[in-house]
């Protein structure tokens, strides 16, 4: 089975993405969790990891700050 590919980057996401990690790991489902890095400062995420007791990212593309545009561009890329 080809994992699914969880992904987070605005604070929304960590909450809506928490639980269906949690589940599919009951599950045995195996997934990817993908951090865009939309927030520069790791203060910003990490808490969530911490608060909702998510498992480290397996890829985090490290995109940071800049307008929308350079953001998006950055994780289409």
């Amino acid at each position: 089975m080809n994992p699914i590919v969880l992904v987070v980057g605005a604070r929304p996401n960590f909450m809506k993405i928490a639980p269906i990690q949690k589940e599919l790991d009951l599950r045995g489902i195996p997934n990817i969790l993908l951090h865009t890095g939309q927030h520069y400062d790791d203060n910003m995420s990490r808490v969530f990891f911490d608060d909702l007791n998510m498992k480290k990212p397996d890829i985090y593309l490290g995109i940071g700050s800049g307008s929308h545009a350079t953001q998006t561009a950055k994780v289409m890329v």
